[in-house]
């Protein structure tokens, strides 16, 4: 995509480490993403800025980060391997974030690719919403060309070039366009009413339905290609352009004001500024990056924000856009677009920015919480603070990383969201902070508990004259419905002492009066 708008002047690939949004070295090395990185591009006079997220569950913050500041996610596929768990996670993240959705099916260049039984279970999966828009056509087991159904139009790839071929036959047309037609009939009562009164939609209505359907989230269109050849890529990024909702589509968001009360902000750009920070970037050599996303207004130089969290103002001198990691200059961001500012010391990841006029908090970032815990240790004796201190860099810029000191056990315990994850932990904290640390299992405060009942004797006897002394004391250990500790006491009378027809009440009343008669004889 970046390639075909002009963005780049190479076509990277993942497998050589040379593409434009994997830049990070621990990226390169392990050829997967392993945080969000932000792309714009130009195409049919449109803007789309491109967030490329992780699909490793360890390395999911970056997924929702993406996500906060998007407005349209688009789920990857292999054609070979189809739905994956990852799908079904990306799919209900845009659900609950209210975004629209799309799938793209790649790697058709694969001879044991299989996009129809892929899109089989997607409908299988999802069901009615699913609506194929790109298919291929297939000669010989190898693709010949890609169909967009919408437009009823076939294109051929071949050498780089784009060529329209007539329409071939495609045995499964008519599964295909009554798939196209459920997914229309789900977007309103009365599409739904006419598609099962058997009357046929006619092509402004199919065109209408899709658009009203993919921007309010009832309708998936499917697309397909290949991103190394460039196949059906071309026909992709017209109908993002054709079908995905611009940030204004959204017209509002919810946020909260001074009070607490929740308010609509539209997506205006005559309104207020206020921005939410959806990523940060801590660097020793460039600093820090705040990347953020304009809700409302427009961002000028040297503007004065308040950070709501912190109630202080931020000085506005200098913003720029990413591309991957080439920084590029800009004169304003209006509503809807994303920016990044350098040096905001006192602003972190989840923070909203907002013009003194009006005071409001944004929804931040959902980050997922840590599944796995670990004790860290610094190779070197003695640099503990130096250990902590760099994890808490870090942690600036991926909240999901959680760190604390164990009073019990004295150990430093850092959390994340897998093996991986803490892996590229450790790799920052030497490249970046120049602090070699390793991670050990964690040590267990074992502690011991009562699991059964228990009851036991001790008895006291001294004859001294008279009377003499005597005493019987049991003790019984139980479990306890609460983790408090709880101690009772009572008193048991022996019942030889019981004269004949006297009750318990009784002998006790007679005892306590004999015990009184005595202290009065000896006064």
């Amino acid at each position: 995509m970046l390639y075909l708008s002009n963005s780049t002047s190479r076509l990277g690939r993942v497998t050589d480490g040379n593409t434009v949004m994997d830049f990070d070295q621990d990226e390169i090395r392990r050829k997967e993403s392993i945080s969000a990185a932000i792309a714009p591009i130009e195409w049919k006079d449109y803007k789309i800025n491109l967030i490329d997220t992780p699909g490793s569950f360890d390395f999911a913050s970056g997924l929702y980060e993406g996500i906060r500041a998007a407005d349209t996610i688009v789920i990857t596929l292999s054609g070979k391997s189809g739905i994956e768990v990852g799908t079904e996670k990306a799919f209900n993240a845009a659900n609950k974030n209210g975004l629209t959705k799309m799938f793209f099916v790649s790697g058709l260049s694969d001879e044991s690719s299989r996009f129809y039984d892929v899109f089989d279970n997607l409908k299988e999966k999802f069901g009615n919403t699913i609506c194929p828009v790109i298919v291929p056509h297939f000669k010989d087991g190898k693709i010949d060309s890609y169909i967009n159904l919408i437009k009823s139009r076939a294109y051929s790839y071949k050498d780089g070039n784009v060529t329209e071929i007539e329409m071939p036959k495609l045995d499964i047309m008519e599964d295909l366009k009554t798939a196209i037609e459920e997914a229309v009939a789900e977007t309103s009562e009365e599409m739904f009413d006419k598609y099962f009164a058997g009357e046929k939609f006619s092509e402004e209505e199919i065109i209408n339905g899709l658009h009203k359907g993919v921007r309010d989230g009832t309708i998936s269109p499917v697309f397909c290609g290949d991103a190394y050849t460039n196949s059906g890529i071309e026909m992709f990024l017209d109908d993002i352009v054709f079908l995905a909702p611009t940030s204004k589509d959204k017209e509002f968001e919810i946020a909260k004001d001074e009070k607490g009360e929740e308010v609509e902000i539209e997506i205006n750009e005559n309104d207020p500024v206020s921005c939410i920070v959806f990523k940060s970037i801590n660097d020793p050599f460039i600093g820090k990056l705040s990347f953020f996303k304009v809700i409302s207004g427009k961002i000028k130089r040297d503007i004065t924000l308040i950070n709501t969290r912190t109630g202080k103002e931020e000085r506005i001198s200098k913003f720029i856009t990413m591309a991957g990691k080439k920084q590029i200059s800009v004169d304003e961001i209006t509503a809807g677009d994303i920016g990044v500012i350098p040096k905001l010391q006192g602003t972190k990841t989840g923070d909203t920015l907002c013009s003194p006029k009006r005071k409001i908090s944004l929804k931040p970032v959902d980050y997922p919480n840590a599944m796995l815990i670990m004790a860290i240790y610094p190779k070197k004796e003695g640099e503990e603070d130096k250990v902590a201190q760099a994890v808490m860099r870090v942690m600036e810029e991926d909240p999901s990383i959680t760190f604390k000191t164990d009073n019990e056990t004295h150990e430093m315990l850092v959390g994340g969201l897998g093996e991986q994850h803490l892996d590229v932990l450790i790799t920052k904290l030497k490249n970046k902070f120049s602090v070699e640390a390793v991670l050990k299992v964690p040590k267990i405060a074992y502690r011991e508990t009562i699991k059964t009942k228990v009851k036991v004797q001790g008895r006291h006897k001294k004859q001294t004259g008279g009377h003499g002394q005597f005493g019987d004391v049991y003790i019984e250990f139980a479990p306890g419905e609460k983790n408090e500790l709880q101690f009772e006491e009572t008193i048991a009378v022996s019942y030889t002492h019981l004269r004949a027809h006297e009750t318990v009440l009784d002998l006790v009343c007679r005892l306590l009066l004999e015990k009184k008669k005595k202290k009065k004889k000896k006064k």
